[in-house]
């Protein structure tokens, strides 16, 4: 089993390539590698995309690396390889970004990505920090969490689902912020994981594991 965490220039990966090979050592789930290589994607069993940065930005670079692109997109729609977006990875499965510009996302979970407006001006923006999840429907990857369990969020956008079945969990920020989403074998997660702790972990372990 090979799980190809997808570099493209757009964030630190070092983070978590070390969270997913530790839990991929820690449940004999195969080989994690960081990888910039098309063929090495086309051939994963399992593919992570994450993201640090603006939606325009991150979408450009994506799309730059042809052959990543390309590999991911077959290995995601054609042969229904479970996929992980994590930040602005999972913002990317939107159909639209409206960051600054409205960008054109991969379209794989219908929705838009939209600027943070909490209800309270007290709530700062970026939303950053821990916060609470609010599960809203069963999924494989919440194997082990609970409701209420925190994780770690850095953001200033967030994606709001056109199918309220495409949401999994949410977080309360002065309005509902989108963690979760799924569709398939597609999921997404706009919190980091790995900087989560132990749910981060147990979430990435579920991943790995995972057989839609």
């Amino acid at each position: 089993m090979l799980t190809a965490i997808i570099d493209y220039e757009s964030g630190n990966l070092h983070s978590a390539e070390k969270a997913f090979q530790r839990m991929a050592q820690e449940l004999d789930a195969g080989e994690v590698v960081v990888t910039s290589d098309a063929d090495t994607v086309a051939r994963a069993d399992r593919i992570v995309l994450p993201g640090d940065g603006a939606f325009p930005a991150c979408a450009a670079e994506l799309r730059g690396h042809k052959g990543i692109y390309d590999a991911m997109v077959e290995a995601v729609e054609t042969k229904g390889r479970p996929f992980l977006g994590i930040c602005v990875g999972m913002q990317l499965m939107a159909t639209t970004g409206h960051e600054y510009e409205k960008t054109p996302g991969l379209n794989w979970v219908a929705g838009d990505v939209e600027k943070i407006e909490p209800s309270d001006a007290s709530l700062k923006v970026p939303h950053m920090g821990w916060n609470n999840l609010v599960i809203e429907r069963a999924h494989p990857l919440l194997d082990g969490v609970s409701n209420g369990d925190h994780t770690y969020f850095v953001h200033s956008y967030h994606f709001k689902t056109h199918r309220p079945e495409d949401r999994i969990a949410y977080v309360d920020y002065g309005q509902d912020i989108t963690a979760i989403i799924g569709r398939e074998t597609m999921v997404g997660m706009q919190f980091h994981p790995e900087k989560s702790q132990h749910v981060g972990l147990r979430m990435i372990g579920n991943f790995l594991t995972w057989t839609p």
